[in-house]
């Protein structure tokens, strides 16, 4: 065997000792793992930790800690998931901070935590996300900050809450409010009185006190449902053998155009075109359950139209005077004795504005109103249980016609005197009481009543190029609908309290020439012809103030 030297065993031995030191060696000689220290800003035993005047939220914290109290910390917003490395947190305390602001799931993470105390802050505004994971949590305080309202469903999921604090916010007792007022009320959480700072009414109320009928929150909108991309400057709705239906008349393409609801795609699909020459108005008219079309044209004359089933057509049967009827601008229809009648506005200068009734195989002139005034419109109407037609023209105030059952004519009884240059003249009712809205195209339109003998004004819109006026219910709600060629088209909503409409809702329509009301499939649809853009039909849409 071979000798080693003394100079080989050196090397060896060196070679050993750096060995040595470079491998590691067994679990007694680990370095000791080093344990978060207490922030310099706050004092802390075994399980506990109190910080005061802290520029943020610490990042670690001894092992252990269940209870964290922090007092007049100076950062203005508490993060998501800020506590989340203080997993086994049970109680934690934030009293008299600077903080305005506390992010969506701040808490995150603290699965443990049983008591959460936030006093005597500046929180201004909390979301529904801001408790969200707390699923252990029993003692909530928001007590004496500057909360005005809390987030819909802002306890949701905080099952086992016991004890909720409110005191000493200034809440506002709106509909925003109006959930808490509902949960108040019905949960088994214990809360102690918080009042309400505004507004007026509720004004030092408590919270507990109040009901949800108190709030008034249910209101609407106009919102856009179909748009029909042609002109029109009528539209009517009628139901016909279970269907509904809507016309429009399109004086440039030459149509009476016809629509049908389709139960299925909730919408309106193309029916049936009548042709026509610059058709002003499509009248349907439905007697002993056949179909009439009054097409009244500014060119070629006036006809009327009858709907056959075999095969499925409208087919001409009547031609309307021409000597009589010049220029039409509007068709009504009304129903007296049992007899059915139609009138045919017309607004030219030799032009009259004629009646016509039915007689078993067509319509025949019954009536001519007054001649050379330019008539622009009719409304049929009932004042004091008698028939009235009121008669608006451009060159004299409205004309209001009574029927004379004797002779079965309408006699002249009166004007509506000071409300000239009159383009449409609309009925409604609100509470037993008859109402007028008479709408002019520049200038003030006017809201008048009916007391007895007369009809006084009570209110003025302003118009600015308003051609239509268009009042209608949905529900318990009175609209008036009020058109214009050079802004947005308004709509109004009566109100109870001061008797007048007040401003509701905008529209961005233009130049509409007229309205219809259908209301189907649990849906209420305004449609609007339009003159000047694309027709359109917008759905009432009930909205919940108290569900945002």
């Amino acid at each position: 065997m071979m000798e080693l030297g003394p100079r080989c065993l050196s090397v060896i031995y060196l070679l050993f000792l750096c060995l040595s030191f470079c491998l590691p060696g067994d679990t007694n000689t680990k370095k000791a793992i080093k344990i978060p220290r207490c922030p310099a800003t706050c004092s802390c035993t075994k399980d506990s930790a109190f910080c005061v005047d802290t520029k943020a939220i610490p990042k670690s914290f001894p092992p252990g800690i269940i209870s964290l109290t922090m007092v007049n910390a100076a950062f203005t917003t508490i993060p998501e998931g800020a506590f989340s490395h203080l997993h086994v947190l049970q109680f934690l305390l934030l009293n008299s901070n600077t903080f305005s602001t506390i992010s969506d799931d701040a808490f995150a993470g603290l699965s443990h935590l049983q008591y959460l105390f936030i006093e005597n802050n500046d929180v201004q505004t909390l979301s529904k996300y801001t408790f969200r994971g707390l699923k252990s949590l029993t003692h909530l305080s928001l007590s004496n900050n500057n909360l005005q309202q809390l987030p819909r469903d802002l306890f949701k999921h905080l099952d086992i809450l016991t004890d909720v604090d409110l005191r000493g916010n200034s809440f506002h007792c709106d509909c925003k409010i109006k959930w808490l007022v509902d949960w108040i009320d019905k949960t088994n959480t214990s809360v102690p009185p918080a009042y309400c700072a505004s507004p007026f009414e509720f004004q030092g109320r408590r919270i507990h006190d109040l009901a949800p009928r108190d709030f008034s929150c249910i209101t609407a909108d106009f919102a856009i449902y179909e748009t029909f991309p042609f002109q029109s400057v009528s539209v009517e709705s009628y139901e016909f053998s279970g269907d509904q239906f809507v016309v429009f008349s399109q004086p440039e393409s030459g149509f009476c155009t016809l629509y049908v609801w389709d139960h299925v795609e909730m919408t309106f699909r193309t029916f049936h075109n009548i042709p026509s020459r610059s058709s002003l108005y499509c009248k349907p008219v439905v007697i002993n359950n056949t179909l009439y079309m009054v097409v009244a044209q500014l060119f070629g004359g006036s006809h009327i139209y009858k709907w056959e089933e075999d095969p499925l057509r409208f087919v001409k049967i009547q031609d309307i005077d021409t000597t009589r009827v010049r220029k039409p601008n509007f068709v009504e229809t009304f129903q007296l004795g049992g007899e059915c009648y139609f009138v045919v506005v017309d607004s030219s200068k030799a032009g009259s504005t004629s009646i016509y009734r039915w007689n078993s195989n067509g319509f025949y002139s019954h009536q001519s109103l007054h001649p050379w005034h330019r008539d622009t419109h009719v409304e049929f109407l009932d004042v004091g249980g008698k028939p009235h037609l009121i008669l608006s023209s451009s060159t004299q105030p409205p004309v209001i016609y009574q029927w004379n059952r004797g002779q079965k004519q309408f006699d002249f009884l009166s004007q509506i005197t000071e409300q000239a240059d009159v383009q449409m003249v609309k009925h409604f009712w609100v509470r037993k009481a008859l109402y007028l809205c008479l709408t002019r195209f520049i200038g003030d339109s006017k809201i008048l009543r009916w007391e007895g003998q007369r009809f006084i004004e009570i209110q003025t819109l302003p118009s600015r190029g308003s051609m239509v006026v268009y009042p209608f219910t949905v529900g318990l709600r009175q609209y008036l609908t009020l058109g214009s060629d050079f802004s947005f088209s308004r709509v109004y909503l009566w109100d109870d309290l001061t008797q007048r409409f007040q401003p509701f809702q905008e529209l961005n329509l233009r130049a509409p020439r007229a309205f219809s009301l259908v209301s189907v499939d649990n849906k209420d649809i305004m449609l609007a012809a339009s003159f000047k853009g694309n027709s359109l039909a917008y759905e009432h849409l009930l909205v919940d103030l108290s569900a945002k």
